[in-house]
């Protein structure tokens, strides 16, 4: 899968997604985004339809529509981003220092945390 950014709209739709864990419609999407913009519910279905065939989200029939769920957590996202850059943005070890020096005292906490973790469950393997 593609480790891209989403265009606009697509991350406003996965926004939608991935709020709703017992997945969502067209018209359930479109009438969400009609509050806050001017929208077709074409536009809505070819996003979605769009996002399908980039692997993004799952569907399956529900009568005449179909019902979408993500195919990744908002948060494994993220984390193949993260990895995509230290893979692409230079020397890993460079990107990886200029990243902790951006981080707030929280984050290195959660940061030490999820390294405890990690250790932990590979030991366990």
């Amino acid at each position: 899968m593609q480790q891209r950014g989403f265009g606009d709209l697509e991350a406003t739709v996965m926004d939608r997604v991935w709020g709703r864990e017992d997945g969502v419609t067209v018209r359930e999407v479109f009438e969400e985004l009609c509050d806050a913009r001017q929208i077709a519910y074409t536009t809505v279905l070819s996003t979605l339809d769009n996002l399908h065939r980039k692997g993004w989200v799952r569907r399956e029939r529900e009568g005449k529509a179909y019902r979408y769920w993500a195919t990744m957590t908002r948060e494994q996202r993220s984390a193949n981003l993260m990895r995509a850059a230290f893979q692409t943005g230079g020397r890993p070890e460079a990107v990886l220092a200029f990243f902790v020096e951006q981080m707030s005292d929280e984050e290195s906490a959660q940061l030490k945390a999820a390294l405890r973790s990690s250790a932990t469950q590979k030991r366990r393997r």
